[in-house]
């Protein structure tokens, strides 16, 4: 892995970047030691978008679902078992 000093990094920031974007991460140090390290994000590719209703028909919520367990959770909260 690339290990850059950090005058080199300001110098040559866009270039480095544009690589750790391409899957090539680096590492900035300073006085030689390593502190950081800069890598891609796992990011969505722009322009991709979220699927809303992809599960559709696969899963479905209950209509009390807002309402599920209440006897049991009120049963905990005042003491009971």
């Amino acid at each position: 892995m690339l290990i850059v000093n950090i005058h080199e990094a300001k110098t040559q920031l866009s270039r480095l970047v544009e690589q750790a974007a391409r899957g090539e991460p680096f590492i900035i140090a300073k006085a030689g030691r390593p502190m950081v390290k800069v890598c891609a994000l796992d990011a969505p590719v722009a322009g991709q978008r979220r699927r809303l209703g992809f599960l559709t028909g696969e899963i479905s919520v209950p209509d009390d679902f807002d309402r599920m367990f209440d006897a049991q959770i009120e049963s905990l909260f005042s003491g009971g078992k």
